[in-house]
């Protein structure tokens, strides 16, 4: 594979499952950094800060800075702020968003917000549903990081942030601005921090209804990896589903080096 700008590189089933590296993708981290390609640590998860991030892949072995995080909390908060520059937002969501749109130069309130933002939130609560929806219906505009419903946990599949956005998209009858994968904001934004254009990289990941569906629809070449949810059993189904296709499909990170020519 020719001309990579800069690789996007999903995480949860891509470099590693829950607290378990992936075999390869320690390698694959060092290969790159020798070779000079510019790579980020991509991922739809707005509960962790970049730092957190890159702290459970050193804790798995896997070399990682913060600065090489780009999470849908950064691209949500940047999205919000790019449109209004230090607007007001009510923050449903956990630290890694907190964090995000405080960096960004928004202002965090309680009341009568420009913006509703919202991820994963463990501690959601009724009055929580009813304040947002109510805000949202009266002109806030509503912000989803990432879209997912299920998210792997200790204790099997949980709700994730799209549950949580799907109950407030029903009480409020608004459908919010996603900023995750599937969709391409978190894409664009993690190639605008590489400074490429989006058809100069290539997005690898195992998931094709978020990994490869993004990086489709953002114009960037795709890399499959059979690491995680997509198999080759379940292959013709996604494709199917999605509607896409990979560019590439390797078996595991070990054919993916040989892809990159790392």
């Amino acid at each position: 594979m020719n001309n990579i700008g800069g690789l996007l590189i999903d995480l949860d089933g891509t470099l590693y499952h829950g607290g378990r590296m992936i075999p390869g993708a320690q390698q694959l981290i060092e290969a790159l950094r020798t070779a000079g390609i510019p790579f980020l640590f991509v991922t739809n998860n707005s509960s962790r800060t970049p730092a957190s991030v890159a702290g459970h892949l050193r804790a798995m072995g896997i070399e990682a800075k913060p600065e090489e995080v780009c999470t849908s909390s950064l691209a949500a908060a940047r999205y919000i702020a790019g449109e209004s520059p230090g607007a007001s937002v009510a923050i449903l969501g956990e630290e890694g968003l907190v964090e995000a749109c405080t960096e960004a130069g928004l202002t965090l309130v309680t009341e009568h917000p420009q913006y509703v933002v919202q991820g994963i939130d463990r501690s959601f609560t009724y009055e929580a549903l009813a304040r947002a929806s109510r805000w949202i219906r009266e002109g806030a505009r509503f912000v989803l990081t990432n879209p997912d419903l299920m998210l792997p946990s200790d204790d099997g599949v949980m709700p994730g942030a799209g549950t949580i956005g799907a109950a407030i998209e029903a009480a409020s009858g608004v459908a919010p601005v996603v900023i995750g994968k599937p969709e391409t904001h978190l894409v664009t934004y993690a190639t605008s921090l590489l400074g490429i254009k989006p058809e100069d990289a290539v997005l690898v990941g195992d998931n094709m209804r978020t990994d490869i569906l993004a990086g489709a629809n953002a114009g960037c070449r795709t890399v499959l990896v059979l690491t995680g949810l997509t198999t080759r059993d379940n292959l013709e189904h996604y494709q199917q589903l999605t509607g896409v296709k990979p560019d590439e499909i390797c078996a595991d990170l070990a054919e993916l080096m040989v892809l990159l020519g790392v």
